[in-house]
């Protein structure tokens, strides 16, 4: 048995059909292309300072304390 495929006769019917994969990768590389010029264009970030948090003198048992120690670990593991 063979199957065929049939034109969908309304619109509705048409608009259930699926995409094209052509279309599919043509629209993600425009989609692509448009976020890298929107990246390009875009006026110079400025850059945030990063706050100092100052705290009061921490007591025996307070737990996690943020020391300059932490800080630097912090920085050293941006990805």
């Amino acid at each position: 048995m063979k199957f065929f495929r049939t034109r969908p006769t309304s619109p509705a019917a048409e608009a259930s059909t699926p995409i094209d994969r052509r279309k599919l990768v043509l629209g993600a590389g425009v989609a692509g292309a448009a976020v890298v010029a929107a990246q390009a264009f875009q006026p110079e970030a400025v850059a945030v300072a990063p706050l100092n948090v100052v705290k009061a003198p921490a007591e025996a048992g307070d737990g996690y304390q943020v020391t300059p120690h932490v800080l630097r670990y912090y920085e050293t593991a941006k990805v």
